[in-house]
């Protein structure tokens, strides 16, 4: 067989997976808040939920013994926007701020722009994983 360099070429996201603690809270979050949509998960043989956003998922999986543990790692108590986190898109981040705040829910990292003119905006989900909403220049 020979070798080559051609890359795979990813084409998308398609989905982030994270394990959770309590399913309700993060369809609260995840639905309610945010504004994604419940859609049909396979029969796997553990709790969980699947939201669509776009043309990507999220994947929860309930905390269980043979699953890692949900959110952080203990050692792990700074979050902040130069940690890790994930993105979605919004139409405006500085009105996601504001609803953020309305909802009182604590922000990681207020409504700010990039250098390169984004807008974006941190808080935690309920396990707290960090989300970004963000906004793209014009």
């Amino acid at each position: 067989m020979e070798a080559t360099t051609t890359p795979i070429k990813v084409k998308s996201l398609d989905h982030v997976t994270l394990v959770v603690k309590d399913l309700d809270s993060s369809r609260e979050f995840y639905v309610d808040k945010l504004g994604m949509a419940e859609v049909a998960r396979p029969g796997l043989p553990f709790g969980g939920l699947w939201f669509q956003a776009g043309s990507t998922q999220i994947h929860l999986i309930e905390e269980h013994d043979q699953s890692g543990p949900a959110g952080w790692a203990a050692e792990l108590t700074k979050r902040n926007s130069r940690n890790h986190h994930f993105a979605f898109l919004v139409d405006d981040a500085h009105q996601a701020a504001a609803r953020i705040r309305q909802l009182g829910l604590p922000l990681v990292s207020d409504a700010r722009k990039r250098p390169d003119g984004a807008i974006q905006v941190f808080v935690c989900d309920p396990d707290g994983y960090v989300v970004e909403l963000c906004s793209l220049p014009g």
